[in-house]
C-alpha cells in the first residue's frame, strides 16, 4: 500500500518534499513510509534526500516544573516576608524543591539562607524559566538567545538542576523520481527455475534478472573450532616431545589413595586426603589391585623409616590407601609409571575440593614432566626448567624453596609477567626423595627430577582471559571459541 501510494504520487507531482507530512496525509505510518522509500531507492526506482529537523521537548519533570514554577521560585513563594526557620522551610516543600531551589535561589540572590533562619533579600521575582518550558510545551519557535548556553535565561541553564527538557530529532525524506522510475515495481527473478521454463513456454527470455552482486557475502561456513585450552595443550605437547619426552597414559580420572597419596610418602593424617579437599567414591569405594610387595616396602617407610629417612612413625592403615578418589594431580600417574620404570610427561585433567571463585575451580588440568636418570642433581633440575619455559616464551625465570611431601628439594618457580611488571608464579618442581623411589626398586644413584603447572592459567594470560570460568565449565563463550586466534607458545 504504501509503495503504491508513493509511486502514483510521483506518476503525477514532481516529487514528495516531505515524507512526514505525505504519511499523513495518505493516513500511513510513517516508519512504513520510510522503509519503503529505503528500498526504492536501492532500486533507484526513486532519489531520496535526508530530511532531519531537531526540537526541544519536556521530560516529565520538566512538564512539573512548567505547571507548579520552577524549583527557586517555589522556594523563594514558601518564604514568608518575615522569614522562616530552615526546619520548618524543609518540611513545607519537597526535598529535591529544597536542593536545586537553594543553590538557584542564592545564585539569583533572592535569599539569604542562614544556619537557623531563611529570608527573602527581594519581594518579587520573574520565573523566565517556568516561561521558557511553557513555551517549549506549546511548541513555539526558540531563538537562538533561548538556546545559547552563556545567556542567563537559556533553556541549558534551566535543565542545570535535572534533565528537564531533550533534544528531540526527526528523520524523514524528500522524494523525486529516480532513473529507474516505473509506476510499478517490476519483480525481477533471482533465479532461472524449472517453473520458468514450463509457465513462460519461451517467454522466459524475456525475465528481468536481478544484478548479481559480486561484493557480497556469503553465508557463513559452519565447522568445529577448537577451544583455547586445546590450542595451548597441542603446543605443550609439541615442546615436550621436541625435548624428548613420551606421554604418560593419563585415562584413569580414578585413582586409589595408595597412588596419588601413600606412594609419593605423604601421610595418611595429612590435611589433604581430608575429604573437604578429596573427592572420595561411593562405588566402588575401594581398589583391589595393588602390588603386594611395593605396598609393604611403603608401609614399612611409613612407619619405621628406611632408607635414610625416619618416616613418620605412625600405624599405616592399609584400608585408607585402599580408598578410591579422583585424582587430585596427575604426579600419581608419575609414580605408577616410575614403577614401571618409565618416564614421561603429562597433560590431563586433576580434581580438587576446593571453592570456585575466579582464579580457582574443582577440575582442572595440571602440566607435569619428569625426568629420571643417575646422578641427576639440583642444577640440572634447573636447567632443564630454563629450556622448557623458555620454549613457552619465559626466559627470566627466578626459584624460590618450598615444601612437598614428596620432594626433597622442592622449588616454587616464578617468571616475570611483562604485562603485569611483577614476578608471578608458574610452577612447582623438585627431585623426588629416596623414601619414594627406593621402594620402587630403583638402583640408590637414580634420581627423578619434576615440574608441574596448570593448564589453564598460561592459556588465561595469553587469551586475556580474566575469570578461569569463562575459559573451563558450563559458562564459556562459545563465541570466544570461534574466534581466539591460533596459539604460538614463546612465538613474539
Amino acid at each position: 500500500m504504501a509503495e503504491e501510494a508513493i509511486l502514483g504520487h510521483l506518476e503525477k507531482n514532481d516529487e514528495i518534499s516531505d515524507s512526514g507530512d505525505f504519511a499523513s496525509q495518505s493516513g500511513i505510518d510513517h516508519n512504513e513510509i520510510v522503509n519503503v522509500i529505503k528500498s526504492l531507492h536501492g532500486f533507484r526506482l526513486v532519489d531520496a534526500q535526508d530530511i532531519k529537523r531537531e526540537k526541544w521537548v519536556l521530560t516529565d519533570e520538566g512538564k512539573l516544573y512548567a505547571a507548579a514554577g520552577s524549583p527557586e521560585v517555589q522556594l523563594f513563594l514558601a518564604v514568608p516576608p518575615e522569614g522562616i526557620s530552615r526546619e520548618e522551610l524543609q518540611r513545607k516543600v519537597d526535598p529535591s524543591v529544597y536542593k536545586i531551589g537553594c543553590s538557584q535561589a542564592i545564585k539569583n540572590k533572592w535569599l539569604e539562607i542562614g544556619k537557623q533562619q531563611v529570608s527573602r533579600k527581594v519581594q518579587q521575582v520573574e520565573d523566565t524559566a517556568k516561561d521558557l518550558l511553557t513555551r517549549i510545551q506549546n511548541e513555539e519557535a526558540l531563538s537562538q538567545a533561548d538556546i545559547d548556553a552563556s545567556n542567563e535565561e537559556s533553556l541549558l541553564l534551566c535543565s542545570n538542576y535535572h534533565i528537564v527538557v531533550s533534544l528531540l530529532t526527526w528523520k524523514g525524506y524528500s522524494v523525486r523520481k529516480g532513473p529507474n522510475y516505473a509506476p510499478k515495481r517490476k519483480k525481477v527473478a533471482t533465479d532461472l527455475t524449472r517453473e520458468n521454463l514450463q509457465r513462460y513456454d519461451g517467454d522466459w527470455k524475456e525475465l528481468e534478472f536481478k544484478e548479481y552482486n559480486f561484493n557480497a557475502k556469503g553465508q557463513p561456513a559452519e565447522g568445529g573450532h577448537l577451544h583455547p585450552l586445546l590450542k595451548v595443550r597441542r603446543q605443550l605437547q609439541m615442546i615436550f616431545l621436541q625435548m624428548g619426552f613420551e606421554e604418560m597414559p593419563t585415562n584413569n580420572f580414578v585413582e586409589s589413595s595408595f597412588w596419588n597419596f601413600d606412594a609419593l610418602f605423604q601421610p595418611q593424617q595429612h590435611p589433604a586426603r581430608d575429604s573437604h579437599d578429596t573427592f572420595f567414591l561411593q562405588a566402588p569405594s575401594t581398589t583391589k589391585m595393588l602390588p603386594e610387595d611395593y605396598v609393604e616396602r611403603v608401609k614399612h617407610v611409613h612407619e619405621h623409616g628406611g632408607y635414610g629417612s625416619r618416616g613418620y612413625g605412625y600405624d599405616w592403615k592399609r584400608e585408607e590407601a585402599n580408598k578410591n578418589l579422583l585424582r587430585t594431580h596427575t604426579t600419581a600417574v608419575s609414580s605408577r609409571m616410575l614403577y614401571l620404570l618409565a618416564q614421561y610427561y603429562s597433560i590431563d585433567r586433576v580434581f580438587r575440593n576446593e571453592a570456585v571463585d575466579r582464579t580457582h575451580l574443582a577440575e582442572f588440568h595440571q602440566i607435569e614432566g619428569l625426568v629420571c636418570d643417575r646422578g641427576l642433581t639440583l642444577g640440572d633440575l634447573i636447567g632443564v626448567l630454563q629450556d622448557f619455559f623458555s620454549r613457552l616464551g619465559m626466559s627470566q625465570l627466578r626459584f624460590k624453596p618450598a615444601y612437598n611431601p614428596y620432594t626433597e628439594p622442592s622449588m616454587e618457580i616464578f617468571s616475570y609477567h611483562e604485562g603485569l611488571k611483577k614476578w608471578v608464579e608458574i610452577g612447582n618442581s623438585g627431585m623426588f626423595r629416596p623414601e619414594m623411589l627406593l621402594p620402587m626398586g630403583l638402583p640408590e644413584d637414580v634420581r627423578v627430577i619434576a615440574w608441574g603447572l596448570s593448564l589453564e592459567r598460561p592459556t588465561m594470560i595469553l587469551y586475556g582471559v580474566d575469570n578461569i570460568r569463562d575459559l573451563f565449565g558450563h559458562k564459556v563463550d562459545l563465541g570466544l571459541i570461534k574466534r581466539n586466534p591460533i596459539c604460538r607458545l614463546g612465538i613474539e
